[in-house]
């Protein structure tokens, strides 16, 4: 019963991840996000295509659906007691489930953003310490470099790490969850890393062109 509990929060966090902010404001401004600029149905893409109004929308839209995912997990009352911390599994199983949905949204085609952002938003509501601060890093990396993506992947592997730092106390459960939201954030910015690696990779202006 518990198990069925713990899929039924996945699913659900994924049906609510699917609804992939940047693809339905991209469709109110009258454009298909996917198919212009970077071709990524998130945040940065919308930036740099639609302007910072339809990029507000976007932050506010991913921040929200991310949040609501891990309350809807906590309503599921699955958790696991582990080093001394008891832990809701069914948070995290919904919490994994929307970033999963950003990324391969069930009713765009599976064709998503790289869900950082609702990831980000997640991990504020598992342990705003360890989100803050690797905000810190990610907003440090991209004013040194005005590279959104290697900020992103910075914060994202800086966050698994501190996760394993005693003082904070995570299960292995959490480490794990850290781990594998890791991994579908960093292989989502694979072509981004190339990018990089090329010196090709397009550097953040707040002067977007607009539509």
């Amino acid at each position: 019963m518990e198990i069925l509990k713990v899929f039924a929060a996945l699913g659900a966090g994924y049906l609510l991840g699917s609804l992939n902010t940047a693809i339905l404001v991209g469709r109110l401004f009258g454009t298909d996000i996917t198919r212009r600029g970077s071709n990524s149905a998130g945040l940065t893409n919308t930036l740099r295509v639609l302007g910072k109004p339809a990029a507000a929308m976007v932050l506010a839209g991913d921040i929200v659906k991310g949040v609501l995912a891990c309350l809807i997990g906590l309503q599921f009352g699955v958790y696991v007691e582990a080093q001394g911390t008891r832990e809701s599994v069914t948070l995290l199983a919904a919490g994994a489930g929307a970033v999963l949905g950003h990324n391969w949204p069930i009713y765009f085609g599976f064709r998503g953003g790289k869900g950082a952002l609702t990831a980000a938003a997640v991990m504020f509501v598992f342990n705003w310490v360890m989100a803050l601060t690797s905000l810190g890093v990610f907003v440090a990396v991209i004013a040194l470099t005005r590279y959104v993506s290697l900020g992103t992947i910075c914060a994202t592997l800086f966050f698994v790490v501190i996760s394993f730092l005693p003082v904070f106390g995570t299960t292995i459960y959490f480490k794990v969850f850290v781990a594998l939201l890791a991994s579908i954030i960093v292989i989502k910015h694979r072509e981004n890393i190339r990018r990089l690696a090329a010196g090709a990779e397009n550097k953040l202006s707040l002067k977007s062109t607009g539509r």
